[in-house]
């Protein structure tokens, strides 16, 4: 065997040499390139399901921001509704006929008696006659003044000689009282 034969078998182990290393590198290459394409495939639905959840968290946030705010501006409404109709009640109450305010006058002072015998009545300018007219036509109502005009709906202000003791018969007060025991059941029957 010539010296040429010796270098072409040489040369032909080292072709197969190189191309078993080729093989095998193509090998590990692709397995390392199959496990990394694993690998972000794993990243990418994490990171994907991760996002989906933070997404429907900062959702949730909003829809119940939005409801909150929805929630407190129909109870403004509503507030805004029961003070109208709180104040309506008192102007109706102020429109009704003189003789209402008589008879309700005779009866708050009747009641303002059994605490106070003497003293001041205190009344709107609309209900000054009024109050004169009562205490006139009722002597046992003799014992009471009746004072400067204040600045309330209707009803009555007693006061007892010296200022001491104080009672306020004023619609507002009323209203006010039946207004706090009723005003559940109102808002009930107005809003469900």
């Amino acid at each position: 065997m010539g010296l040429e034969a010796v270098v072409e078998e040489i040369r032909e182990k080292g072709k197969k040499e190189a191309e078993k290393i080729r093989a095998e590198s193509k090998q590990e290459t692709d397995k390392i390139l199959i496990a990394a394409g694993k690998r972000s495939g794993e990243i990418k639905l994490a990171a994907e399901a991760e996002s989906a959840k933070q997404t429907a968290h900062i959702i949730d946030q909003e829809v119940s921001a939005a409801n909150l705010l929805v929630k407190r501006e129909l109870l403004n409404t509503q507030k805004a509704l029961l003070d109208k109709v709180y104040e309506t009640i008192l102007l109706e109450i102020a429109a009704l006929p003189e003789s209402f305010h008589r008879e309700a006058i005779k009866k708050l002072l009747t009641e303002a008696k059994k605490e106070i015998s003497t003293g001041n009545i205190y009344c709107n300018t609309r209900d000054v006659a009024t109050v004169k007219a009562v205490i006139s036509d009722n002597p046992e109502f003799t014992k009471f003044k009746v004072g400067a005009p204040v600045d309330i709906d209707g009803g009555i202000l007693v006061e007892g000689e010296g200022g001491k003791l104080q009672i306020d018969y004023s619609y507002r007060t009323f209203l006010a009282k039946v207004w706090e025991s009723g005003l559940k059941d109102a808002s009930d029957i107005l809003f469900g």
